[in-house]
């Protein structure tokens, strides 16, 4: 199995963590490995064969201490305790205090954001899409990590659409701006697209990762939509699987 294993740049005894890639599951296509292969779809919404997905889930399952607390993602900014979670609720990011609790999102573009306290007091998850980074899912997961009593945290950007693939219009860059001029700096005209950018969802939540006095940041070097043999793409592919990034307190 392929799985990614974050780099926070320093070590972190108390945090496990893991990110999943495409290929190494059952799933067949359009939520296959791409290369004639089965692929690690995790997304029970997304219209596979619930037991391929249950199938693909209990492979990662193997590596983790406890079943993950799955959230029902919608593109918001709710934070929940991954330790009171119950069934799949509505949220987009979860965080722990407790050893052996696991956090969990899922992606295929969007950003998945990784956070331990370099302490070992909580981690947490977060999914960062656009609307979600720009709403404040980033600064809500980091308050309520603080509040849970972690200190220095380390933040780990998994894999997302690059700055290369992520056209979008000025609805978008204005979102950012609104908030905070520098953010311009992560759009970049397209020459003969008037109104359209490439955005950069990388930079953005540096951008907004600093503003909330996080800055030891690593990853941040894949692109979803490019690699099409280690990554599913909404974007790319439209019908498509699912990856996770997930993370615990050991």
């Amino acid at each position: 199995m392929e799985l990614i294993l974050p780099q926070w740049g320093t070590s972190l005894p108390h945090t496990g963590a893991l990110a999943t890639t495409r290929p190494c599951g059952i799933s067949t296509a359009p939520y296959d490995d791409g290369q004639g292969g089965g692929g690690l779809n995790l997304g029970l919404h997304v219209g596979d064969v619930l037991a391929h997905v249950e199938h693909n889930r209990a492979q990662i399952r193997r590596q983790l201490p406890a079943e993950p607390a799955w959230l029902t993602q919608v593109h918001g900014t709710t934070v929940v305790d991954a330790a009171q979670v119950s069934g799949a609720p509505e949220a987009d990011a979860s965080y722990t205090t407790q050893a052996g609790v696991v956090c969990a999102i899922m992606t295929a573009d969007c950003l998945p954001v990784l956070f331990a306290d370099a302490g070992g007091r909580a981690v947490g998850a977060a999914h960062a899409g656009w609307r979600g980074l720009a709403a404040g899912v980033l600064d809500n997961t980091v308050a309520q990590m603080r509040a849970a009593g972690a200190e220095t945290l380390h933040a780990w950007l998994g894999p997302a659409i690059g700055p290369q693939q992520f056209e979008v219009g000025a609805d978008v860059l204005q979102a950012f701006v609104a908030q905070d001029a520098a953010a311009e700096q992560a759009f970049q005209p397209i020459a003969d697209k008037p109104g359209k950018y490439l955005a950069d969802i990388y930079q953005l939540a540096r951008q907004r990762l600093a503003r909330l006095g996080v800055h030891k940041v690593t990853g941040g070097n894949a692109c979803t939509v490019s690699d099409a043999q280690r990554f599913y793409s909404y974007r790319r592919d439209g019908v498509t699987g699912r990856m996770a990034a997930l993370i615990w307190l050991r």
